[in-house]
Protein backbone atom coordinates (compact mmCIF):
# COMPACT_ATOMS: atom_id res chain seq x y z
CA UNK A 1 0.00 0.00 0.00
CA UNK A 2 1.53 3.19 -0.87
CA UNK A 3 1.38 6.16 1.21
CA UNK A 4 1.28 9.48 -1.08
CA UNK A 5 2.98 12.67 -0.08
CA UNK A 6 0.47 15.48 -1.05
CA UNK A 7 1.39 19.17 -1.11
CA UNK A 8 -1.58 21.51 -1.12
CA UNK A 9 -0.34 24.90 -2.89
CA UNK A 10 -3.32 27.16 -1.87
CA UNK A 11 -4.78 26.92 1.22
CA UNK A 12 -7.98 29.04 0.88
CA UNK A 13 -11.31 28.08 1.35
CA UNK A 14 -11.04 25.17 -1.20
CA UNK A 15 -7.86 23.84 -0.31
CA UNK A 16 -8.90 23.53 3.44
CA UNK A 17 -12.48 21.78 2.07
CA UNK A 18 -9.37 19.29 0.50
CA UNK A 19 -7.91 18.63 3.61
CA UNK A 20 -11.16 17.84 5.73
CA UNK A 21 -12.50 15.43 2.66
CA UNK A 22 -8.83 13.71 2.60
CA UNK A 23 -9.58 13.02 6.86
CA UNK A 24 -13.09 12.11 6.21
CA UNK A 25 -12.66 9.80 3.34
CA UNK A 26 -8.89 8.71 4.68
CA UNK A 27 -10.29 5.06 6.03
CA UNK A 28 -12.25 4.47 2.34
CA UNK A 29 -9.49 5.44 0.36
CA UNK A 30 -7.21 3.11 2.35
CA UNK A 31 -9.76 0.02 2.06
CA UNK A 32 -11.16 0.53 -1.15
CA UNK A 33 -8.07 1.62 -3.41
CA UNK A 34 -5.16 0.59 -1.62
CA UNK A 35 -4.16 4.51 -0.63
CA UNK A 36 -2.51 6.37 2.19
CA UNK A 37 -1.15 10.02 2.31
CA UNK A 38 0.35 12.47 4.62
CA UNK A 39 0.00 16.10 3.71
CA UNK A 40 3.64 16.94 3.94
CA UNK A 41 3.95 20.59 2.33
CA UNK A 42 1.31 23.41 2.65
CA UNK A 43 1.84 27.18 1.07
CA UNK A 44 0.23 29.86 0.62
CA UNK A 45 0.94 33.67 0.64
CA UNK A 46 0.02 33.66 4.24
CA UNK A 47 1.68 30.55 5.12
CA UNK A 48 4.73 30.66 3.23
CA UNK A 49 6.07 27.48 1.94
CA UNK A 50 5.21 24.92 5.34
CA UNK A 51 7.00 21.55 4.85
CA UNK A 52 6.44 18.54 7.26
CA UNK A 53 8.42 15.10 6.24
CA UNK A 54 6.24 13.10 8.61
CA UNK A 55 3.25 14.67 7.90
CA UNK A 56 1.20 17.84 8.87
CA UNK A 57 -1.89 17.00 11.48
CA UNK A 58 -4.82 18.01 9.56
CA UNK A 59 -6.52 19.10 12.44
CA UNK A 60 -3.99 21.53 13.48
CA UNK A 61 -3.73 22.65 9.89
CA UNK A 62 -7.33 23.43 10.18
CA UNK A 63 -6.57 25.54 13.10
CA UNK A 64 -4.04 27.69 11.74
CA UNK A 65 -1.13 25.91 13.41
CA UNK A 66 1.16 25.48 10.95
CA UNK A 67 5.02 25.57 11.25
CA UNK A 68 7.50 24.49 8.34
CA UNK A 69 9.34 21.84 9.80
CA UNK A 70 12.65 22.03 7.86
CA UNK A 71 15.46 24.83 8.71
CA UNK A 72 15.34 26.99 6.61
CA UNK A 73 11.90 26.87 5.24
CA UNK A 74 12.46 26.07 1.80
CA UNK A 75 11.74 29.67 -0.81
CA UNK A 76 9.84 28.80 -3.91
CA UNK A 77 8.04 26.25 -5.51
CA UNK A 78 10.16 23.75 -6.77
CA UNK A 79 12.59 23.58 -3.40
CA UNK A 80 8.95 23.33 -1.45
CA UNK A 81 8.10 20.61 -3.58
CA UNK A 82 12.07 18.78 -3.12
CA UNK A 83 11.79 19.21 0.52
CA UNK A 84 8.12 17.93 1.03
CA UNK A 85 9.16 14.93 -1.64
CA UNK A 86 5.65 15.52 -3.17
CA UNK A 87 3.71 12.74 -5.01
CA UNK A 88 0.67 14.75 -5.83
CA UNK A 89 0.52 18.85 -5.98
CA UNK A 90 -3.12 19.89 -5.45
CA UNK A 91 -2.80 23.55 -7.12
CA UNK A 92 -5.87 26.01 -5.95
CA UNK A 93 -4.40 29.42 -6.52
CA UNK A 94 -6.93 32.17 -7.47
CA UNK A 95 -7.43 32.60 -10.94
CA UNK A 96 -5.43 34.79 -13.20
CA UNK A 97 -7.26 34.86 -16.32
CA UNK A 98 -5.15 36.55 -18.75
CA UNK A 99 -1.76 34.59 -18.28
CA UNK A 100 -2.58 31.52 -16.25
CA UNK A 101 0.32 32.44 -13.96
CA UNK A 102 1.54 31.65 -11.53
CA UNK A 103 -0.50 28.64 -12.11
CA UNK A 104 0.94 27.27 -15.22
CA UNK A 105 4.64 27.35 -13.51
CA UNK A 106 3.48 25.88 -10.45
CA UNK A 107 1.81 22.30 -12.43
CA UNK A 108 5.02 22.67 -15.03
CA UNK A 109 7.21 22.63 -11.86
CA UNK A 110 5.31 20.04 -9.81
CA UNK A 111 5.34 17.76 -13.27
CA UNK A 112 8.79 18.22 -13.58
CA UNK A 113 9.88 17.49 -10.24
CA UNK A 114 7.73 13.65 -10.48
CA UNK A 115 4.47 14.62 -9.11
CA UNK A 116 0.97 13.94 -10.53
CA UNK A 117 -0.71 17.92 -10.86
CA UNK A 118 -4.00 18.21 -9.79
CA UNK A 119 -5.74 21.56 -10.35
CA UNK A 120 -8.67 23.29 -9.81
CA UNK A 121 -6.89 26.70 -11.33
CA UNK A 122 -8.58 26.80 -14.93
CA UNK A 123 -6.09 28.92 -16.06
CA UNK A 124 -3.71 26.47 -16.20
CA UNK A 125 -5.75 24.33 -18.52
CA UNK A 126 -6.28 27.46 -20.92
CA UNK A 127 -3.12 28.64 -21.19
CA UNK A 128 -1.22 25.60 -20.43
CA UNK A 129 -3.09 22.51 -21.60
CA UNK A 130 -0.85 21.47 -24.55
CA UNK A 131 2.57 22.15 -23.22
CA UNK A 132 1.61 20.64 -19.20
CA UNK A 133 0.07 17.46 -20.72
CA UNK A 134 3.14 16.97 -23.27
CA UNK A 135 4.93 17.57 -19.95
CA UNK A 136 2.93 14.79 -18.15
CA UNK A 137 3.19 11.62 -20.57
CA UNK A 138 6.97 12.84 -20.93
CA UNK A 139 7.40 12.42 -17.25
CA UNK A 140 4.90 9.86 -16.74
CA UNK A 141 2.41 11.44 -14.39
CA UNK A 142 -0.98 12.98 -14.71
CA UNK A 143 -2.21 16.51 -15.10
CA UNK A 144 -5.90 16.67 -13.91
CA UNK A 145 -8.07 19.35 -14.16
CA UNK A 146 -11.69 17.89 -13.24
CA UNK A 147 -12.85 20.91 -10.53
CA UNK A 148 -11.70 23.52 -12.86
CA UNK A 149 -15.06 23.97 -14.81
CA UNK A 150 -17.98 23.06 -12.97
CA UNK A 151 -17.00 21.68 -9.25
CA UNK A 152 -17.61 18.37 -8.75
CA UNK A 153 -19.30 17.21 -12.64
CA UNK A 154 -17.20 15.01 -14.06
CA UNK A 155 -17.26 16.38 -17.45
CA UNK A 156 -13.46 15.94 -18.69
CA UNK A 157 -13.42 12.24 -17.26
CA UNK A 158 -16.57 11.98 -18.95
CA UNK A 159 -15.76 12.43 -22.45
CA UNK A 160 -12.09 10.19 -21.51
CA UNK A 161 -13.57 7.78 -20.22
CA UNK A 162 -17.55 7.07 -21.57
CA UNK A 163 -17.79 8.74 -24.83
CA UNK A 164 -13.98 8.62 -26.05
CA UNK A 165 -15.05 8.43 -29.64
CA UNK A 166 -17.95 10.97 -29.66
CA UNK A 167 -17.02 14.28 -31.48
CA UNK A 168 -18.16 17.84 -29.32
CA UNK A 169 -20.30 20.28 -31.90
CA UNK A 170 -21.09 22.84 -29.06
CA UNK A 171 -22.42 23.18 -25.73
CA UNK A 172 -24.51 25.97 -23.64
CA UNK A 173 -24.05 26.02 -19.95
CA UNK A 174 -24.67 27.86 -16.86
CA UNK A 175 -21.09 28.09 -15.64
CA UNK A 176 -20.56 30.79 -13.08
CA UNK A 177 -23.05 30.62 -10.46
CA UNK A 178 -21.80 34.11 -8.43
CA UNK A 179 -23.89 35.63 -11.33
CA UNK A 180 -26.76 33.01 -10.40
CA UNK A 181 -26.98 34.49 -7.16
CA UNK A 182 -27.00 38.12 -8.19
CA UNK A 183 -29.38 37.81 -10.07
CA UNK A 184 -31.53 35.76 -7.49
CA UNK A 185 -31.16 38.57 -5.35
CA UNK A 186 -32.04 41.80 -8.10
CA UNK A 187 -34.94 39.24 -8.16
CA UNK A 188 -35.89 39.57 -4.54
CA UNK A 189 -35.54 43.14 -4.99
CA UNK A 190 -32.21 43.39 -3.53
CA UNK A 191 -29.39 45.65 -5.11
CA UNK A 192 -26.38 44.50 -7.22
CA UNK A 193 -23.88 44.88 -4.29
CA UNK A 194 -26.27 43.19 -2.19
CA UNK A 195 -26.12 40.17 -4.56
CA UNK A 196 -21.96 40.24 -4.37
CA UNK A 197 -21.74 39.97 -0.42
CA UNK A 198 -24.74 37.16 -0.30
CA UNK A 199 -22.29 35.39 -3.55
CA UNK A 200 -19.27 35.95 -1.10
CA UNK A 201 -20.93 35.09 2.09
CA UNK A 202 -21.32 31.42 0.64
CA UNK A 203 -17.55 31.34 -0.70
CA UNK A 204 -18.60 30.71 -4.16
CA UNK A 205 -16.75 34.12 -5.60
CA UNK A 206 -13.53 34.53 -7.06
CA UNK A 207 -10.63 36.38 -5.23
CA UNK A 208 -11.46 39.79 -7.50
CA UNK A 209 -15.04 39.19 -7.57
CA UNK A 210 -15.25 41.66 -10.89
CA UNK A 211 -13.64 38.46 -12.31
CA UNK A 212 -17.32 36.71 -12.03
CA UNK A 213 -19.61 39.54 -12.88
CA UNK A 214 -18.10 40.54 -15.53
CA UNK A 215 -17.75 37.12 -17.15
CA UNK A 216 -14.10 36.45 -17.16
CA UNK A 217 -14.34 33.16 -15.26
CA UNK A 218 -17.31 32.12 -17.25
CA UNK A 219 -15.02 32.95 -20.56
CA UNK A 220 -12.07 31.19 -18.90
CA UNK A 221 -14.10 27.97 -18.86
CA UNK A 222 -15.50 28.14 -22.14
CA UNK A 223 -11.86 28.30 -23.15
CA UNK A 224 -11.31 25.31 -21.21
CA UNK A 225 -13.90 22.87 -22.12
CA UNK A 226 -13.09 24.13 -26.08
CA UNK A 227 -9.53 23.47 -25.60
CA UNK A 228 -9.87 20.13 -24.21
CA UNK A 229 -13.39 18.52 -25.45
CA UNK A 230 -13.75 20.61 -29.09
CA UNK A 231 -9.26 19.90 -29.38
CA UNK A 232 -8.71 22.73 -30.67
CA UNK A 233 -7.54 26.05 -28.65
CA UNK A 234 -10.14 28.80 -27.89
CA UNK A 235 -8.31 32.05 -26.84
CA UNK A 236 -9.68 34.44 -23.95
CA UNK A 237 -10.07 37.18 -26.41
CA UNK A 238 -12.11 35.61 -28.86
CA UNK A 239 -14.79 34.79 -26.58
CA UNK A 240 -17.73 37.54 -26.95
CA UNK A 241 -18.18 38.44 -23.29
CA UNK A 242 -20.81 40.35 -21.27
CA UNK A 243 -20.83 40.32 -17.95
CA UNK A 244 -23.98 41.34 -15.27
CA UNK A 245 -23.02 44.37 -13.77
CA UNK A 246 -25.31 46.67 -16.19
CA UNK A 247 -28.28 44.66 -15.96
CA UNK A 248 -31.58 46.44 -15.33
CA UNK A 249 -33.16 45.47 -12.17
CA UNK A 250 -36.94 46.28 -13.24
CA UNK A 251 -36.37 44.42 -16.36
CA UNK A 252 -34.92 41.40 -14.30
CA UNK A 253 -37.96 41.19 -12.08
CA UNK A 254 -40.27 41.22 -14.69
CA UNK A 255 -38.78 38.46 -16.34
CA UNK A 256 -38.51 36.09 -13.42
CA UNK A 257 -42.54 36.83 -13.28
CA UNK A 258 -42.72 35.82 -16.96
CA UNK A 259 -41.49 32.48 -16.22
CA UNK A 260 -38.33 33.46 -18.03
CA UNK A 261 -35.67 34.54 -16.10
CA UNK A 262 -31.65 36.03 -17.01
CA UNK A 263 -28.97 33.98 -16.30
CA UNK A 264 -25.52 34.18 -17.63
CA UNK A 265 -25.38 31.52 -20.46
CA UNK A 266 -21.80 30.39 -21.90
CA UNK A 267 -21.40 28.86 -25.55
CA UNK A 268 -19.56 27.36 -27.77
CA UNK A 269 -20.29 26.79 -31.38
CA UNK A 270 -18.45 26.31 -35.02
CA UNK A 271 -19.40 28.80 -37.15
CA UNK A 272 -22.17 26.53 -40.26
CA UNK A 273 -21.52 23.52 -37.74
CA UNK A 274 -17.55 23.05 -39.21
CA UNK A 275 -15.96 26.42 -39.41
CA UNK A 276 -14.09 28.34 -37.36
CA UNK A 277 -14.60 27.87 -33.60
CA UNK A 278 -16.50 30.72 -31.28
CA UNK A 279 -17.47 31.14 -27.92
CA UNK A 280 -19.71 33.66 -26.03
CA UNK A 281 -20.67 34.45 -22.35
CA UNK A 282 -23.82 37.05 -22.22
CA UNK A 283 -26.79 37.28 -19.95
CA UNK A 284 -29.77 35.91 -21.83
CA UNK A 285 -33.34 35.43 -21.27
CA UNK A 286 -34.59 31.90 -21.02
CA UNK A 287 -37.68 30.48 -22.77
CA UNK A 288 -40.38 29.13 -20.51
CA UNK A 289 -39.35 25.36 -20.50
CA UNK A 290 -35.42 25.80 -20.63
CA UNK A 291 -33.88 23.71 -17.60
CA UNK A 292 -31.18 26.25 -17.08
CA UNK A 293 -34.47 28.79 -15.52
CA UNK A 294 -34.71 25.87 -12.88
CA UNK A 295 -31.05 26.63 -12.18
CA UNK A 296 -30.41 28.50 -8.93
CA UNK A 297 -28.03 29.38 -5.95
CA UNK A 298 -24.62 27.75 -6.90
CA UNK A 299 -26.32 25.42 -9.16
CA UNK A 300 -24.39 24.52 -12.40
CA UNK A 301 -25.26 22.81 -15.62
CA UNK A 302 -23.89 22.11 -19.66
CA UNK A 303 -25.92 20.70 -22.40
CA UNK A 304 -23.83 19.18 -24.70
CA UNK A 305 -24.82 18.28 -28.91
CA UNK A 306 -22.13 15.38 -30.34
CA UNK A 307 -22.09 14.19 -33.63
CA UNK A 308 -23.29 10.94 -31.84
CA UNK A 309 -25.77 12.40 -29.35
CA UNK A 310 -28.03 15.47 -29.93
CA UNK A 311 -28.50 16.39 -26.24
CA UNK A 312 -26.63 15.84 -23.21
CA UNK A 313 -27.30 17.70 -20.15
CA UNK A 314 -25.23 17.15 -17.03
CA UNK A 315 -26.40 19.71 -13.46
CA UNK A 316 -24.80 19.58 -10.56
CA UNK A 317 -27.66 21.39 -8.21
CA UNK A 318 -26.28 23.89 -5.26
CA UNK A 319 -22.42 22.14 -5.03
CA UNK A 320 -20.50 23.61 -2.45
CA UNK A 321 -16.58 23.83 -1.43
CA UNK A 322 -16.63 20.21 -0.94
CA UNK A 323 -17.98 19.60 -4.39
CA UNK A 324 -14.98 21.28 -5.57
CA UNK A 325 -12.91 19.51 -3.34
CA UNK A 326 -14.28 15.88 -3.91
CA UNK A 327 -13.12 16.76 -7.82
CA UNK A 328 -9.33 16.84 -6.75
CA UNK A 329 -9.91 13.85 -4.78
CA UNK A 330 -11.17 11.96 -7.31
CA UNK A 331 -8.10 13.46 -9.97
CA UNK A 332 -5.79 12.00 -6.78
CA UNK A 333 -7.82 8.57 -6.50
CA UNK A 334 -7.49 8.37 -10.45
CA UNK A 335 -3.84 8.98 -10.27
CA UNK A 336 -3.23 6.93 -7.97
CA UNK A 337 -5.03 3.93 -9.86
CA UNK A 338 -2.92 4.99 -12.85
CA UNK A 339 -0.06 4.14 -10.61
CA UNK A 340 -1.25 1.10 -9.76
CA UNK A 341 -1.75 -0.14 -13.73
CA UNK A 342 1.76 0.89 -14.24
CA UNK A 343 0.63 3.74 -16.58
CA UNK A 344 3.38 6.32 -16.85
CA UNK A 345 6.55 5.31 -15.41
Amino acid sequence: MKTYNLCLLGFGNVGRALARLLAVKSEEMRVGFGVEWKITGVASRRLGWAVAPEGFDVEKLLAGEVESRVSPAPQGVRAWLAAAGADVMFETTSLEPHTGQPAVGHVRAALEAGAHAVTANKGAVVHGYEELSQLARARGRKFLFEATVADCLPVFSMFRESLPAARLLSFRAVLNSTTTVIIEEIERGRNFQEGVERAQLMGITETDPSYDVDGWDAAVKVCALATVLMREPLKLGEVEREGVRHLDAMRVRAAREEGRPYRLVSRAWRDGGGGKLRGSVRPEQLEQGDPFAALGGSSLAIRFALDVLPGLTIAAHEPNLQSTAYGLLADFINAARGDERGEGR
